[in-house]
């Protein structure tokens, strides 16, 4: 995505010329870091960093961000060559806005200078670390919680060369902050996993004794680290051309960090930061005892939905959610899933109705202006598919309730793996099993019967308490059936 021919860069020498409504509140320079970020992509860009950005505005407080890209340079290069400053545009139906984000307090490459990186982890500066590096970042195994680690990881827990994944870099970070003993600082995940506070409190701990630290460190680690679960909600598609030159349009200057976003915006945080944080509440996050039952809310509620929408729309060759909701009966049966099983899986927030709740995320995907597209959010559907959909089924099963739509979801996925849209294209497996599931595949026979059957071998997906029972079975092949031989659309027409 090139800049425009005579459109000048944004960077500290812009601010003055910028519309007023589009400045940033902090300047960045000015604003001491306080916080490392594992992520350093559109997501944290349109959430974390407004959040803070807002807060240390109207709050004060030494939290600058420091924004660690794992591996891609370009962004880095991007960030650097603008002073660290980027734009978030908010796409609405009623009109956009644009405004200038200043949280930034510098940027890093991981994969060129992890000690670097490790260096900052260990700087008592730094009280706050932030992740949003994607669930398959972890490591972890989506069933069971335990720490299943690649080669690299492996690597990187077996001995002193510089580390190379993200598990690796905050073990290593810890150890040296252990051994400086530099102070409490809370690790805090911002992905979409349940109890995500609990799992990376595992990751790491799991983590350290495979690295064979000392007992001094692992005491360390357990008195000055804390793991605070979080919610985060927002829709944010990826970065396009259009996105870049909305951003110009709106500022004046060409801006290749530009991010979009729809309006709402969500943040539930546990209370646990032993070296401080910003006022995030000023900014409107919820701070509260237990972000589990707001976990739930999202994952089952708003992720499954995607999920559901993602495959089901890509399936019958649309390129967007948007577009996807068009699909005769998508909306009914999305809210069916959500009345009729999500609803009644667990025991909401005081206050939350989840069908209320239901309808407010279909009208956000409905937004024409989000471009969300359906193979996006259908990437690394392994990693995703336990907590937005399996969790729901084993909750339902065990109180005796069917789970018919949940297994619809389970369908449309394994029909999505199998490699074809309902018009014979081609549907890519971007997913870190994607070589397991070929293979099971492999096995099959070619029938849904047969599909059913492999897919369920996959232990790393789907728990004993799916695969083993013969009711949610018979659902998935009979779903899966009929996406085979009518496609999408007739059997959402058939479905009643």
């Amino acid at each position: 995505m090139a800049v425009t021919v005579g459109a000048s860069r944004l960077g500290l020498a812009a601010l003055r010329r910028l519309p007023e409504a589009s400045r940033p509140l902090l300047r960045p320079g000015t604003v001491p870091a306080g916080i490392v970020h594992l992520g350093l992509g559109a997501f944290h860009r349109a959430h974390q960093a407004v959040y803070t950005e807002a807060a240390v505005g109207a709050a004060g407080g030494d939290w600058g961000i420091v924004g660690v890209a794992p591996r891609s340079t370009d962004l880095v290069e991007t960030l650097a060559a603008q002073d660290n400053l980027f734009s978030v545009t908010t796409l609405s139906g009623e009109g956009d806005s644009t405004r200038v984000i200043g949280a930034l307090a510098g940027v890093r490459h991981a994969a060129s200078d992890p000690n670097a990186v490790v260096a900052l982890l260990a700087d008592p500066a730094i009280r706050v670390v932030t992740l949003t590096v994607t669930e398959k970042a972890y490591q972890l195994d989506p069933v069971t919680g335990r720490l299943s680690p690649d080669a690299a990881l492996a690597t990187d827990l077996a001995g002193d060369a510089p580390p190379t994944t993200v598990p690796g870099l905050l073990v290593r970070g810890l150890a040296a902050r252990a051994a400086a003993d530099a102070g409490p600082v809370a690790l805090v995940s911002c992905d979409n996993l349940p109890a995500n506070g609990a799992r990376l409190r595992g990751l790491v701990e799991q983590a350290l004794a495979r690295s064979g630290a000392s007992d001094r460190v692992l005491s360390w680690v357990s008195e000055q680290v804390t793991f605070p679960g979080t919610m985060v909600d927002r829709i944010v598609p990826a970065s396009t051309a259009q996105t870049l030159a909305a951003a110009r349009d709106a500022l004046g200057f060409a801006d290749l960090a530009a991010v979009a976003a729809e309006p709402y915006r969500q943040w539930v945080i546990e209370d646990d930061f032993p070296g401080g944080r910003p006022a995030w509440e000023v900014a409107g996050a919820v701070l509260t005892d237990d972000a589990g039952q707001w976990e739930r809310v999202k994952l089952r509620g708003l992720n499954g939905l995607h999920s559901a929408t993602a495959y089901l729309g890509a399936l019958a060759g649309r390129e967007t959610v948007a577009d996807a909701l068009g699909v005769p009966g998508l909306t009914g049966m999305l809210r069916r899933l959500v009345a009729e099983e999500v609803a009644v899986s667990f025991t909401p927030p005081d206050g939350v109705s989840m069908v209320a709740y239901g309808d407010e995320v279909l009208a956000r995907f409905a937004n024409p202006a989000i471009r969300h597209r359906t193979l996006q959010i259908a990437m690394d559907g392994s990693q995703k598919l336990p907590q937005r959909v399996l969790h729901t089924i084993v909750d339902l099963r065990a109180a005796g309730r069917s789970a018919r739509w949940s297994a619809l979801v389970v369908a449309a996925w394994m029909r999505f793996v199998c490699g074809t849209a309902d018009d014979g294209t081609a549907l890519p497996l971007a997913d870190p099993l994607a070589e397991r599931i070929t293979g099971a595949l492999a096995t099959a026979g070619g029938t849904p019967a047969g599909v059913v059957d492999a897919l369920f071998g996959l232990r790393e997906v789907f728990p004993a308490e799916v695969a083993g029972d013969d009711e949610v079975r018979a659902d998935v092949t009979d779903w899966l059936t009929a996406l085979h031989r009518h496609g999408v659309t007739a059997t959402l027409a058939g479905a009643a």
